[in-house]
This record gives C-alpha cells, structure tokens and sequence, in this order.
C-alpha cells in the first residue's frame, strides 16, 4: 500500500476464455459441440480478403500481399473490388502456400500495415476490420433472401456485450440437415451491442447453432448447442428468446459524431514523438482515436489508438512531422480533425540493444528489493531534494530525497549477487510529481522513466541489461491504482487556483510557458526542479468543472493564510473528470468503497474500469515489457476490482510478453501483487474480497460486459459465497511423499505477497504456522513472496523496520529460505539496518533517521562477486558490510537453496512430521530428469516417519543417515540454525553433502 510512498492485443484462446466465460470450444470431433465436415485441402489455396472501410473513408483500396515464401505485389498492390456495405474484398491465389503477409493502403500514399508489423492472414475467408483479424464472410446472406415460398426462416439477434467481439460467426445446422463448414456465416451488425443473421431452414422449423468470432473462441452453449426456432430470435447471455422483438427496432440510428479533440501536442525525444490531447465526446461514447502523421520520406500514416497518449519511434532526424487526430465511435462516426500540432525531431540517440527477460521459473530466484533512490548513488548530478528538503531536514543532513539512482545501483549488482540475491525488485520508475515522491508511487508521466534515476551511461535500459548480464532479473513496481494529485499526464491534469499575493507567492511558482516539467530541469524563472507554475492558474480555466472556483472556503492555512476552493487536488471538488478518476474518499478498508475511491490526497483514483483509463496504463507498462523487465511487483492491487485485473490488466501482460518473447518467457513473467490485508486471521475480517489468496483465482462466474457493473456483482456475489466457498488447491502440498503436477488452469495470473506471513513475522514459529494455514486456499503458495518488513509496515502492522534481534533474524532467514514461497529481503535487513527506526514520517522528520536512510555509506569501495553468494574481492566498507552475522548466514543459506531444487519449487508436507518448524519438500520434472526430496527442521529437534528409505546428507553439516525404517530423527540445531537432510538418489540427483563453511549459525 501507500501512505507518502508505497504504499498486440490479440488475446490468446485461453485468455479469452476466461475474459468471457466460455467453456465451450468446438472442434471436428467434439462430442458435445456442433460438427461439420471440412473439405479435403485443394491443391491451389485461395484466400479471399474482406477489409472494413467504415473507419477509412478512403476513395480508394489496395492489397498488397505476399504469400508465405512468396515475393510481394508491386506497390501499392491489387485494386479490391465492393463486397457489400462497409466492406471491399480481393481473392488471391496463394499457389501452395497455407498463407499470406497483407498490408491495405489507398493507393496515394497513405497506409495501415498493422502499426509496422503487417497482417498475417491464413487462407479461406478472413476479414481484417479495426486491426483485429477473424475468419468469416461478413457479406454472406446479405442480399435478397430468397425464401421461396413453403420454407421456414429463423432470424437471430446475438448480444455481443457479454463476450466482446468484433466479428461474429453463426455455424448451424438445419434440423434434419447438415452443419455449415466452420466457422459458419458471418453475422452482419445490426445496432450497437447486436449482430443478426437470417437463416432459409427449408422445410425445417428449427436449428441447432453456435457463435464463434472466427479466431477460436466459441460460444456453444457450454457444450449443449443453441436450440434456434424459425422466426426471430435473440441470444443474450445464454438465453434464447423466442418470438421476440426487434432489439434494433427501438434504437435510432447513431449518426452524431463525437467532437474534435482538443489541445493536441507534440514533444519530440531524438527520433521519437509522444503525442497527447484532451478527450473528446460523443453521446454514446468514444472506442478510439485515429491519428495521421504527415511529414518526412515515408509518406502519411493513419494508426488508431485507444487512450488520449501515442508514442511514434523510429522517425526520420531532424524532421518536422505534423499530427492531427479524429475521434471514432462504436458507430463509426468519425469526428472532424483536430488542429494540427507540429514538431522536428532531434537526432538519433546512440543505438542500445533492448532487454530481454531471463525467463526461468521465478520460485529459483530469491528477491532483494531496493528502494532505488536511498540506496547507493552513483551520480550526484542527479540528486533532488525537492520542495521539502529544508522542511524535512534533509537539507541539514546533505541528504535530498533522490539520492540513489541506476548508475549506484548498477555499481553494486555484484554486492547483491555476492549476498546470493538473483532478482532485484526496484522501485516504480515512472516519472513522479509530488512535494515529496522519491518514493515512485506518485507517477506523473507513466511513459517517461524519472530523470532523476538516470545518469549518461546508466539509463534504466542499462540496469536490465547489466542485470541480465549477471544472471539477475528485475522486478518493475508498477502502479495501476492511482497517479500523483496532479494526475496522470497524456490522460488527463487537473489545474488548480493560485493567486501569486503576498500569502502565496512562495507556493506558486510564476508560469513559464516555454517550460515542461520533468522533476530534473531546473525552471529558470525559479530556480527550482520542482517546478509547479503549470498546475496553477488565477482565472478559471476553460472546460473548469471544479465547484466555487476561487471563493474562498473560511479556512485558513497553519500560517493563517487564507484557503480557496479548487486551490488543491481533491476528488470531491469535481475537479477529476469520472471517465478518468473516482470522486470519493475511502470510508472503509473492507469495503466496496476500497476499489473506487482515494486512498490518500496525494494518490488521485484511477478509474479503472474506464476504457481510456486500462488503454492508457495497458500502453504504458507495455514499453517497460517490451525493455525487457523480468515482472511486475504490483502497488496496490487490493484497490482494484478482480475481475478488472483478470479481464484486462493481466491478459494484456500475459499477451505483451507473449508476442514479444514467446510463451515461456510470458510464463515465467513473475506478476505479484500487494493485496493489503494487515490481520493475523485467514481471510481478512471475513472479506474474501480483501484477501491476498482470492486474487490468485479467475472468476468462477459471467458478470456484466460493463466493468464498473462487473465489478460490483462480482463483490457482492463472492460476499455473499463467504470464505467457506471459496476454491481449494493441493498446489503447494504433496501427496505423501509424492510430488504431483500442480493444476494452474484456474490461475489468475497474479501471485501474491504472502500477507499474513508478513503480519506474523514477529516469531519465525508464528509466521510458519500461519502460513501453512492459509496454502489451500491460494492457487499456488509455492509462488508467495515471502518477506518480514518492507519499506511500509514491520510485522503485526508495525510502523518500524524489525528489531527482534540478531538470533531472531537469522531464524527468519533459515525458515524463509527452506520453506514454500520466495524469499525477499528488504535492503539492509543483512545488517539489521535502521533497526526500531520508524520506517515512513513523511516530510515531518529526516530520512537519516527513518527505515528509508540512505544505504550507500555502507557499500563504499568495490565488492566483485564471482557467483550467488560467492565474493571474490571487496574492499573499503562494503568488506566489513560482507563480515557482518547475518551476511554470512544469508550467503550460505542462498547457497543452499541455489544446490537443492525441493527448496526452489517444491512442494511440502507435515505429514508424519513431530517437530515445530519441520517438513519434507520435493520437486520433480521428468524433462530434465530432476527429483529432489529434502528434509528440514528450522530451530527444534523434528522426528520424520514414512519416510522414503535411502542415504539422507544434511546440507549444513554434511553428517550422514542410512534410514531403513522409513524412520530419521534430528536433534534440535539451535535458534537460526537448521538442518537439511538431501536424499541421495545418484547421478544428477545426487545429494550434494554440506555446502559452504560453518558460520555464527549454519554449524
């Protein structure tokens, strides 16, 4: 959580059924879906191409294509020829090829080549209409019926609300008759939220049908087919309706277009351009945005984009392009174009390989998670203090806010690797506004990494690659939930009154207009970074919607200056639009209001169940994706309905990285969210809805298509199920002594912190069992992220960083780093830095003296690690940081964990188990021939039984066990002492005897 800190999209079969709520998928030989009969393959392929022309408007339409293996047409390619309203279409032949590469343009110049990527079609039917590519005939039965006389015709009306496609497809069979060749008929639009097609039933009086949207995903009525009379029928939710009205008859045609956006800008960044504008109205609302760029050797480009922000790469240096945008909406009605906004671009920056994540299963990578700008600098050029640096005391201290940036932490992976730490989850890196956002969780400008964290040589590019390098990952803290009070730039900033009078001058920085604030760049007017003459403004701005603008409130500041209303952010003034931000305050941390109000004046609620709102942070996190980042820490997340997170945040991730790196890596890519639950109980005060586990499951149920209403079923649903109906998993335990293939497919596709764990940390005995307590009812505890303090809370809400002493400590450690779950390390726990120091005070005290001090003075002189856990040389302070107790026994204890897979991914188990903090654990994969199965006990002295027979070898003492009778017992080791007994099964499943060198508590 967060007080003053923390607190394309073609969607894979699986992700769209679960968005949707189908479960039913037809194929040739389904027993309970509709068959068909598909033609032996022809020895020629044809495919005819079917492009909607309704969002174009162009005079003219050409494809120009090449068949997979094939060479491309001559520009600009084949005239396409009229299909039927709104569509063009062009038969090609593609000789024996399965396929084609497609590209359309209007012959003068102007092109949709799928944003660069181009399309790639398959053979048969296929329509390409708004980017998004199906199979189907979208002309078909649009003609005259011919219904002769004596046959039946069913008409049917499908609602496409609930499952959201863009092309829909009837497949039917007569009664009596045979099924149509897959994917059916395409259905025509009808009006908004509907599609219709009319079916000749001959002599027949009713069919069997399903829908599909041509890429897959089916709608068959879970399996058992749709029953469709003759007349007209409408389909909605899985109900038919016999005999019913037109669902069109009513609704007048939308023939209103939206407005012009407003306010378009253009700032170029080398060869880049990000483009941002006011959004625009319509009475039915906007679907998106079309934005030609003119300019340069390349000629017009036409893209569609679905937030008010779009980012052009890769232009032409120093050229002038001009941009103007037109808003489209679901009738396509197209607005006027805006004024043009112009811009030359800069030269090309030197040429930086992008990142690529490491890809390998998360649970092998324990996690070090520094908060970037307290923890080493390497480049003081970069350091800000802000406007409450002298106020805080960090002025007396020579200590600003931004302190630590990429070049320091760059400089010192090899301290983290030598301390055995192959994931470094870091702070969010967007760029912040606040009086005090060193933190990251006040993001500004979503698409732009904070400047303050860069250095020449040291961009955030360079710390994944250097990462990388070494073997190490990096974990991106992203926020979703709320922007800074100034709001989200490129989506929308609220200005507020100010008055530069003799109370308020030294607030109000004059306006410059030459000026953009960046957190770096110090304004000249001035001479301050934290520059705020933008957010200001005396007279009431147009399109104001903040009430009373200016009037004074009767109020009056602590320095007894007067207050005016709208002179702050507040989502109560009706200075946030609602499209783009909540209008309430929290009341209750456990209630519904949670999801849809403000946690905090300085953390503005995103709305995100607005579409603008999910394409605008969708589109933003896709940059740090496509950079290479190896997950998403998630800020928050508890604010944010499940059914948003498992209908469109976490499929776009999963997607993104699909596309970009392929299923294993999207696989591996390690989501984990913060879902505040601060009690010592299972379920947190009874509210399933306000539970770390529930997010770990997808939705057990459809809910309306709107999100705002979804989410609102969906609480008051899961509410009313309570926590003695919420889904069980064996995910994480084993069956005897058996490992057994864990079921991922009700996954959501986030992991979580494990809250309680961290609530009870105060003893290592209490975590555990607590813990172990609550692993059925997560998907997958085995993927918890397992931490005792952080940069918010101690355990048991503590407001101070961990003070239970060394001997504690190292219990802690040997129970994280042996049991379920990944174990994190807030930085500088190794040496029990700040110790009972409050963690956060906000502005109202030094940082010096606060869990969140600067670490760097610890670090100074060079460290080279030669492996995990291993060091090689180090000099000056950072040696003696390495001596430290607990430093040691975390680098042995990484050692271990890094030699025994049962400990990385393993399940565990209790079962015939005496002792306090003791258990077995296995993992095995048949693919690389792994088997792994290990015996622990933390502190106390444990008795296993039932036990396989075999050579046991403690990874600690290297002491030897022969057990016969399914029997081993163990001495107690002593407080943050262990032991971990390998069984000894040969060849590359060999126990590997003791690891590392006895220390203050591995002896």
């Amino acid at each position: 959580m967060k007080r003053t800190s923390c607190r394309l999209l073609r969607r894979t079969l699986a992700a769209a059924l679960a968005t949707v709520g189908l479960l039913g998928l037809l194929t040739a030989i389904s027993q309970t879906g509709p068959q068909s009969t598909v033609p032996a393959a022809a020895t020629e392929n044809t495919a005819t191409v079917f492009y909607y022309t309704k969002t174009k408007d162009w005079s003219a339409y050409h494809l120009h294509y090449a068949p997979d293996g094939g060479s491309w047409t001559t520009t600009p390619g084949v005239r396409m020829e009229a299909a039927c309203t709104d569509w063009v279409k062009k038969t090609v032949s593609l000789g024996s090829a399965s396929g084609l590469a497609v590209t359309f343009n209007n012959g003068s110049g102007v092109w949709d080549n799928n944003a660069g990527k181009n399309y790639g079609l398959g053979a048969g039917n296929i329509t390409v209409k708004d980017g998004v590519v199906a199979h189907s005939d979208p002309c078909a039965g649009t003609g005259p019926d011919p219904s002769p006389t004596g046959t039946n015709t069913a008409s049917v009306y499908y609602s496409t609300t609930t499952v959201g496609w863009t092309t829909t497809n009837l497949h039917y069979q007569p009664a009596g008759g045979s099924w149509t060749t897959v994917p059916g008929a395409g259905m025509e639009a009808a009006c908004t939220g509907w599609v219709k097609r009319s079916v000749d039933l001959g002599g027949a009086t009713s069919m069997s049908a399903a829908f599909n949207n041509g890429n897959g995903v089916w709608d068959n009525n879970n399996g058992g087919n749709y029953a469709i009379p003759a007349g007209v029928s409408t389909v909605k939710d899985r109900t038919v309706t016999p005999d019913a009205e037109d669902p069109c008859e009513a609704e007048p045609a939308d023939t209103e277009a939206p407005t012009a956006p407003a306010k378009v800008s253009a700032d170029a960044d080398g060869v880049s351009v990000v483009l941002t504008w006011d959004p625009s109205t319509d009475d039915r609302g906007v679907t998106k945005y079309q934005v030609t760029r003119t300019g340069g050797t390349r000629g017009t480009m036409v893209t569609d984009v679905g937030s008010t922000v779009h980012s052009d790469a890769n232009l032409e240096e120093r050229t002038a392009y001009s941009y103007t945008v037109k808003a489209v909406d679901a009738a396509g009605n197209a607005s006027t174009a805006s004024a043009a906004a112009t811009v030359t671009t800069g030269e090309k920056p030197a040429e930086q390989a992008g990142g690529k994540p490491l890809g390998t299963d998360p649970r092998k990578d324990p996690i070090y998670f520094v908060l970037t700008a307290r923890f080493n600098d390497g480049d003081s050029g970069n350091n800000r203090g802000g406007s409450q640096h002298e106020k805080s005391g960090n002025s007396a201290n020579n200590d600003p806010m931004f302190r630590g940036d990429f070049k320091g932490l760059v400089s010192k992976l090899d301290y983290i690797k030598g301390l055995g730490f192959s994931a470094v989850w870091i702070t969010p890196v967007v760029l912040n506004r606040s009086d005090y956002d060193y933190h990251g969780y006040h993001g500004y400008d979503f698409y732009k990494v904070d400047p303050r964290l860069e250095s020449a040589g040291a961009s955030y590019q360079d710390l994944i690659n250097a990462a990388h390098a070494k073997g190490m990952k990096i974990y991106q803290d992203v926020v979703y939930n709320h922007s800074s009070r100034w709001g989200a730039k490129g989506l929308f900033t609220p200005k507020t009154y100010g008055v530069r009078d003799a109370q308020w001058s030294w607030y109000y920085d004059e306006k410059n207009d030459g000026f953009a604030y960046d957190g770096l760049t110090v304004e000249p007017k001035s001479g301050k970074s934290y520059y705020n003459g933008d957010l200001w403004s005396t007279a009431e701005p147009s399109g104001n919607t903040c009430l009373n603008w200016g009037k004074p409130t009767g109020n009056s500041s602590p320095e007894g200056y007067r207050i005016y209303n709208c002179q702050w952010p507040s989502p109560t003034s009706g200075m946030f639009p609602k499209t783009y931000y909540h209008n309430c305050w929290l009341g209750n941390w456990e209630g519904e209001d949670s999801r849809s109000c403000w946690l905090h004046e300085d953390l503005a609620d995103f709305n995100t169940e607005s579409a603008p709102v999910q394409n605008y942070l969708i589109g933003a996190y896709n940059k740090y994706i496509d950079m290479g980042v190896d997950g998403f820490r998630i800020d928050t997340a508890v604010h944010i309905p499940r059914t948003t997170w498992n209908r469109r945040f976490l499929p776009a991730i999963q997607e993104r990285v699909t596309t970009r790196f392929g299923a294993e890596a999207a696989k591996n890519f390690f989501v984990f969210g913060e879902v505040g639950a601060f009690v010592n109980d299972k379920w947190n005060r009874g509210s399933v809805n306000h539970s770390a586990q529930f997010f770990t499951w997808k939705e057990r149920k459809e809910y309306s298509a709107d999100d705002e209403k979804a989410a609102l079923e969906m609480y008051a649903y899961e509410q009313q199920q309570g926590t003695g109906s919420q889904p069980a998993s064996t995910n994480a335990f084993l069956d005897g002594n058996t490992y057994h293939a864990p079921d991922r497919s009700r996954f959501s596709g986030m992991n979580v912190i494990d809250m309680r764990m961290h609530m009870n940390f105060g003893d290592a005995n209490n975590a555990y069992n607590n813990g172990k307590d609550s692993d059925d009812s997560y998907n997958d505890a085995t993927y918890n992220v397992v931490y005792v303090d952080s940069h918010d809370y101690g355990p048991n809400k503590s407001g101070e960083r961990y003070a239970g002493g060394t001997d504690a400590w190292a219990e802690n450690m040997s129970l994280m780093w042996t049991f379920r779950g990944i174990p994190t390390l807030y930085y500088g726990s190794e040496i029990e830095f700040q110790a009972g120091r409050k963690i956060d005070c906000g502005p109202s005290c030094p940082l010096a003296t606060t869990g969140r001090a600067y670490y760097g003075d610890h670090l100074t002189g060079t460290v080279k690690a030669s492996g995990f856990g291993k060091v090689s040389t180090a000099t000056g302070e950072v040696a003696d940081t390495l001596d430290k107790p607990l430093v040691t026994h975390l680098r042995r204890l990484n050692e271990i964990r890094r030699a025994v897979p049962a400990l990385q991914m393993g399940q565990y188990s209790t079962e015939g188990i005496a002792g306090s903090m003791a258990y077995k654990r296995r993992y095995t994969d048949a693919a690389s021939g792994t088997d792994s199965f290990a015996l622990v006990t933390v502190t106390g002295g444990a008795t296993y039984t039932g036990i396989p027979n075999g050579t046991y070898k403690d990874a600690v003492t290297g002491d030897t066990r022969t057990v016969s009778d399914g029997k081993l017992t163990v001495a107690a080791p002593g407080k943050g002492n262990l032991r971990v007994y390998v069984l000894d099964l040969g060849g590359r499943n060999a126990a590997p005897g003791r690891i590392g060198a006895a220390g203050p508590y591995l002896k």
